[in-house]
């Protein structure tokens, strides 16, 4: 069973910036795709930013441009960096890493955007 750890969030005020972290168990090189989700209270989660195995990037349209998902394969760590955090940021940002057969999920870490 592959684990997944996040780290980073906080409290940051409005224009600010966190770097999330998502150490895995399992070598991010078999994984097909990881995945940042966000869940804010009393809305559905919702798909922030994913890379593929091959590099692809997609980004959810309320973050792109001040959002970046990136890799290290040395760490086996998914990053999220976030730029120019705006209040309705604020969720718990849960990292995702699939494949045909298997789905992870992490804890989730909080990120609270506010003045």
């Amino acid at each position: 069973q592959v684990q997944l750890v996040e780290s980073g969030g906080g409290l940051v005020q409005p224009g600010g910036s966190l770097r999330l972290s998502c150490a895995t168990s399992g070598s991010i090189f078999s994984f097909d795709g990881t995945d940042w989700y966000r869940q804010a209270p009393g809305k559905t989660r919702e798909l922030v930013a994913a890379v593929s195995s091959g590099g692809s990037t997609n980004y959810a349209d309320s973050v792109k441009g001040r959002f970046t998902i990136s890799r290290d394969y040395a760490k086996n760590t998914v990053y999220l960096q976030m730029n120019s955090l705006k209040p309705e940021d604020t969720a718990v940002y849960h990292c995702h890493a699939w494949g045909s057969t298997y789905d992870y999920w992490g804890q989730g870490t909080q990120v609270t955007v506010s003045s």
